[in-house]
């Protein structure tokens, strides 16, 4: 390799370093004038190499259409010239982040040419370079072969993909298109219905990823002709049929100025112009990627772009994993708030509706080697703050459903409702089926998407939760004063304070007379360890009367708690029992944090033993009033230094 450049010993090879045929250079070794880009990037830059990779390349073509895209994807200032060490680095998106990919020059070769992806300007390798940063992140070169454009372009814009199949779109093809291309959104195509590349009357290839470029309404001698421009990311191959570029007599009918305006060449690049007709005939998918503000980071549109609003989530097994609406558990599912308030300025809608985009994206399952079945259902909302509930649910169908479940990375809904306020739930085929997602929403105007807060679940500030807490008139399960004082001096050790192991010995005894002395799950050294060090003021790790006490006054009144809750007095909560007790003891808690809980204090059936109950509160009431003692003037932020830090956290 050359001494003093880059060499990228991540790049998964696989079995190419197998082939004896292949050499890896860099471009100066390949053409002596290489340059990274010349006379700028655009699609012509595309040209399949022999990977099946088409999807990607069409995908490449549709955002050179876009420089601002483009540029996001392939950052400026790179070259083989100045600065210079053998290496160059591209972003794509993953999962809400721009994530940066480095990667050396050095690309496969057969007899001193690419043997992948290639300009057609022989100097430049700025899409050779790209190709091999994508299959970097991808797993290889072996990953790009074969797969969806969508994918490819979700990767390098961010935006939000629909698959269409043609047949089901308006029959006035231009009037849907227009508008679509109008806020900038990137569009390819292919024709499924024969065997893999192989061509049909018009020389339109089957199972080949082409890309929309354009539509214009053409002037010619008999009136106005519809157009739309197709790219082929082999850079040849093209339409044969009506208004060819080669040999169309169509365009004899079209004066010299109106061809330049519309760039046409009679040259055999890919790029190729038909009518409408023509194209709803010969391709029967279609995959639209919409781009928001965020993405369309310049105007690159004629129209406003969609306004984004983005959440991630998760489905917890026996938490948040309903599963489908067939099954009891389908409000267990996370719900997310849609509010529609500013109707579209659309003269064509006489019912004044909001146009919105909802798309599910789970997250990782690539790595995991399978997709989850994955969908989304949209109901009417009674009121602003409405969650809706198992009863909600029964009694209520969606307005707007995904078509069953779909084991893809993403899934879209596209809908018009009229301004008011629904619920999205995002959902898998399965109850406790386990994934990370992300939900986000693309409205027209500024209406907006936020997670629904279950009933009970809001999060109050810690100085309103201390003045929430009742008192139950249970009967106690625990001794009397008088005995929990003789408990205590006869645990206590000999400088008449309790260390965790006394304080075992001492909770176990008071609680074995009770009736939750025949619990199955028992107090350990670990619990009475947080117990001591939690109450504990002096650092000292142990007891006297006076903190024990303090200590003593907690467990009573959590122990009512938990007794009221334990509705089938299993000496267990239900995990839905677990969010009413908190409240009720003063700690209310959100959707997310209730989930950690379920996480980290359950047992594995999901329920909540005592000794487990104690644990957790004793933990929460602690964080809580530490947050207290730093939060002086209650504006609920708190700033500590790196040794207090470590004190909480560590001593507790």
């Amino acid at each position: 390799m050359d001494d003093g450049l880059f060499v990228d010993y991540d790049f998964p090879m696989g079995d190419m370093i197998l082939q004896p045929a292949m050499e890896w250079r860099r471009p100066k070794d390949i053409c002596p004038s290489a340059q990274f880009i010349v006379d700028g990037a655009t699609r012509m830059d595309v040209c399949q190499g022999v990977l099946n990779d088409c999807w990607f390349l069409s995908a490449v073509a549709s955002l050179s259409l876009y420089r601002p895209l483009l540029e996001r994807v392939v950052p400026n200032g790179q070259s083989f010239q100045e600065g210079y060490n053998g290496s160059f680095y591209f972003q794509f998106w993953q999962y809400g982040e721009w994530e940066k990919v480095k990667v050396d020059d050095l690309l496969p070769t057969q007899k001193g040419k690419l043997i992948y992806l290639c300009s057609s300007e022989k100097r430049e390798f700025w899409s050779a370079l790209l190709e091999k940063a994508y299959a970097k992140l991808k797993g290889g070169y072996r990953a790009l072969n074969m797969g969806f454009p969508h994918e490819a372009m979700v990767d390098m814009t961010g935006g939000i993909t629909e698959v269409l199949t043609v047949a089901s779109l308006p029959k006035d093809l231009a009037a849907f298109l227009k508008p679509i291309l109008a806020k900038g959104a990137l569009i390819n195509c292919a024709n499924c219905q024969g065997p893999l590349e192989e061509r049909n009357e018009f020389g339109i290839l089957f199972r080949h990823a082409y890309s929309v470029t354009g539509l214009e309404n053409v002037k010619t001698k008999y009136g106005t002709v519809e157009l739309v421009r197709v790219h082929n990311p082999w850079g040849k191959m093209e339409w044969e049929g009506p208004w060819s570029d080669m040999n169309g007599p169509e365009w004899s009918h079209v004066r010299e100025e109106e061809q330049k305006r519309l760039d046409r060449v009679q040259k055999e690049d890919g790029e190729f112009w038909m009518a409408v007709s023509d194209f709803r005939q010969n391709f029967e998918s279609m995959e639209v990627c919409h781009l928001s503000e965020e993405t369309l980071s310049e105007p690159g549109a004629t129209q406003r772009p969609w306004n984004c609003t983005m959440h991630h989530g998760s489905w917890v097994p026996h938490i948040s994993a309903g599963g489908s609406p067939k099954g009891g558990w389908f409000w267990q599912n996370p719900q997310f708030h849609l509010t529609l308030l500013e109707e579209d300025d659309d003269p064509s809608d006489p019912e004044l509706t909001c146009s919105f985009l909802v798309a599910l994206m789970q997250k990782h399952q690539r790595l995991r080697g399978v997709h989850l079945g994955i969908g989304l259902d949209i109901y009417k909302a009674a009121s602003e703050c409405s969650y809706l509930s198992s009863l909600d649910l029964s009694l209520r169908r969606p307005l707007i459903s995904t078509q069953g479940y779909a084991q893809r990375t993403e899934v879209v809904i596209r809908g018009r409702l009229a301004p008011g306020h629904y619920v999205i739930i995002p959902s898998t085929a399965d109850t406790n089926q386990q994934g990370e997602f992300i939900l986000r929403v693309l409205t027209e105007k500024g209406n907006n998407a936020t997670p629904a807060e279950k009933p009970g679940t809001e999060v109050n500030s810690p100085t309103q939760i201390s003045l929430l807490q009742p008192s139950f008139p249970h009967l106690s399960a625990l001794p009397s004063p008088e005995a929990t004082r003789q408990l205590f001096k006869k645990h206590r050790n000999k400088k008449g304070e309790c260390r965790p192991l006394e304080l075992l010995n001492l909770l176990t005894e008071a609680i074995k007379g009770g009736v939750l002395g025949g619990s199955e799950k028992k107090l350990v050294l670990e619990h009475c360890k947080s117990f001591v060090v939690l109450t504990d003021s002096r650092g000292l790790a142990q007891l006297d009367w006076q903190g024990f006490q303090a200590l003593w006054d907690k467990i009573r009144k959590w122990t009512d708690i938990f007794l009221t809750f334990d509705k089938n007095k299993s000496q267990l909560l239900e995990y839905p029992e677990v969010s009413p007790a908190l409240k009720a003891a003063g700690m209310g808690v959100d959707d997310f944090i209730l989930e950690l809980i379920g996480l980290r204090y359950t047992e594995p059936d999901m329920t909540v033993s005592y000794p487990g109950f104690l644990y957790l509160l004793m933990k929460l009431d602690s964080m809580i009033h530490k947050f207290q003692a730093y939060d002086i003037v209650g504006m609920g932020t708190i700033s500590v230094s790196y040794r207090q830090w470590l004190h909480m956290t560590m001593y507790n």
